[in-house]
């Protein structure tokens, strides 16, 4: 394990955890479900009650969530909006979603809270990182919503940095393909997956994993990723006690 902290609080659980505090990332489009946009009620559900699972379980998790099924900045630049704008409406799409991520895990019964990179009281707390470890010390699931605050930066450069502040063990980067491959495998039938992968290799074959701020910021600060299926059911639990699921990528 990679960080340090608090590690006598967990002493029962280290036994049978292989991370004790992650930062997972899950994108706005997955949320969507079948749809191309807005919420699905059964993948939000879902998303819940694994998330609920692992922090029941002592695993202290954060979550940064995309908003690409409500709005995506990029693209609202191609009608006319200009990208500073385009960036701002991209944030706020990812608090309508943290919000909902939020209100369906204390649905399934976890305790669950919002933390906004931008000021937004009452929708929110601002985002402090000392006040999100303490939270998260207290088994709070914390939901970092509003990217990093700032334009020209995604949300996978946001759930990077965040990792790095509070000082995960793993950031965790749930997608709807089950690792890295050598290509797209929806697109490419013989597309091989890599069970493990460094940084340098990711950027040498030019994989698509993550944008390469995002991506340098792991490397930098030696942050392991791991790319996984979050939309099989037991995923994340199974990964959290270990078992080798999805695709890790380290220095």
């Amino acid at each position: 394990m990679s960080s340090s902290h608090n590690s006598y609080l967990y002493r029962e659980e280290t036994i049978i955890m292989k991370y004790s505090r992650i930062l997972l990332k899950l994108s706005g489009e997955s949320l969507s479900g079948k749809g191309s946009q807005g919420i699905s009620d059964s993948v939000l559900e879902e998303y819940a009650k694994q998330v609920t699972d692992v922090a029941k379980k002592g695993c202290q998790t954060a979550i940064v969530i995309g908003g690409g099924n409500i709005f995506r900045g990029l693209s609202g630049t191609e009608s006319g909006f200009d990208r500073v704008k385009g960036d701002q409406m991209g944030m706020l799409a990812t608090v309508i979603n943290s919000l909902a991520l939020e209100s369906a895990i204390k649905r399934v019964g976890g305790k669950a809270s919002v933390f906004t990179s931008i000021r937004m009281e009452p929708v929110g707390e601002l985002y402090n990182r000392d006040k999100v470890v303490e939270a998260l010390l207290n088994g709070t699931v914390c939901i970092i919503a509003g990217g990093t605050g700032n334009p020209f930066f995604t949300t996978d450069t946001a759930a990077a940095l965040r990792a790095v502040e509070i000082g995960a063990d793993v950031l965790l980067k749930g997608t709807r393909v089950n690792g890295i491959y050598t290509a797209d495998p929806e697109k490419d039938p013989k597309a091989e997956k890599f069970e493990k992968i460094s940084f340098e290799d990711v950027l040498t074959r030019r994989l698509k994993v993550m944008d390469s701020t995002a991506f340098t910021m792991c490397r930098e600060n030696n942050m392991p990723l791991i790319v996984f299926d979050m939309n099989k059911s037991g995923n994340l639990k199974n990964l959290i006690d270990g078992e080798k699921i999805g695709t890790l990528v380290t220095n």
